[in-house]
């Protein structure tokens, strides 16, 4: 067999409301409300070959992790198991891997012709920051990946830290109306480092051109401030 090197091309890229890696779901799926635009790049904008993809509800996507090129570990200290527990990288989804590659299940929403970036698909549930590229896109088969039989792991016998998100009206209000649900959502996921707890410590991330700030305190991550971002203004 062969091992001659191939080259990975990029052939699109995703644009959320992350800008990021803090803040951003540890897994597809987990904050459906969580929007994206997959732009292709200029050379893979034939529309031709994206002739049938309406018809899959869901699509795999091949990614990099941009953040983490050539950052590799062994093993790794999963986030579910408390962040002090290490186990093999093989075994987990961590970004710290020789080829520094992702696999993300998402819901395609729509398809969307237009003049300057040709055809777009707008989908939902991705754990991608914005700008990361995109090395291939596959649909999703129900027939061949639902494994309803699955062990899940560690993930089976860990309770997943969740919290819920506060957000005063006065702060909500500062948000578009429809930037609100998918922030609540991420929130409610606890961003913050397995190994952290301390209430009065104060986190923030930004998110749709603005700065969130909060901590978190009886289980409730409660928003303290949110401001424009800067690098948006």
């Amino acid at each position: 067999m062969s091992d001659t090197a191939f080259e990975i091309k990029v052939i699109a890229r995703i644009h959320t409301d992350l800008t990021s890696k803090f803040g951003i779901p540890r897994q597809s799926g987990l904050v459906e409300e969580l929007e994206g635009i997959i732009v292709f790049e200029p050379e893979y904008r034939a529309a031709e070959a994206l002739r049938g993809i309406e018809e899959w509800s869901h699509l795999w996507l091949i990614w990099q992790f941009s953040e983490n090129i050539g950052e590799w570990s062994p093993t790794v200290r999963p986030p579910r198991l408390g962040g002090n527990e290490r186990v093999g990288v093989f075994a987990t989804r961590s970004p710290f891997r020789p080829n520094s590659m992702g696999l993300s299940c998402v819901r395609l929403l729509e398809t969307e012709h237009t003049r300057d970036r040709g055809t777009v698909l707008r989908v939902a549930g991705a754990d991608l920051m914005d700008g990361t590229p995109i090395f291939d896109i596959k649909p999703y088969l129900p027939l061949a990946d639902c494994k309803p039989e699955a062990s899940g792991g560690f993930t089976d016998t860990r309770q997943k830290r969740r919290v819920e998100a506060e957000i005063p009206d006065e702060l909500a209000d500062i948000l578009p109306a429809e930037k609100l649900a998918a922030l609540r959502a991420l929130l409610s996921e606890d961003p913050r480092p397995a190994y952290q707890d301390d209430p009065e410590r104060i986190y923030g991330f930004p998110y749709a051109g603005y700065e969130v700030r909060f901590r978190v305190e009886d289980g409730k991550a409660k928003v303290v401030d949110i401001t424009p971002d800067k690098e948006h203004l």
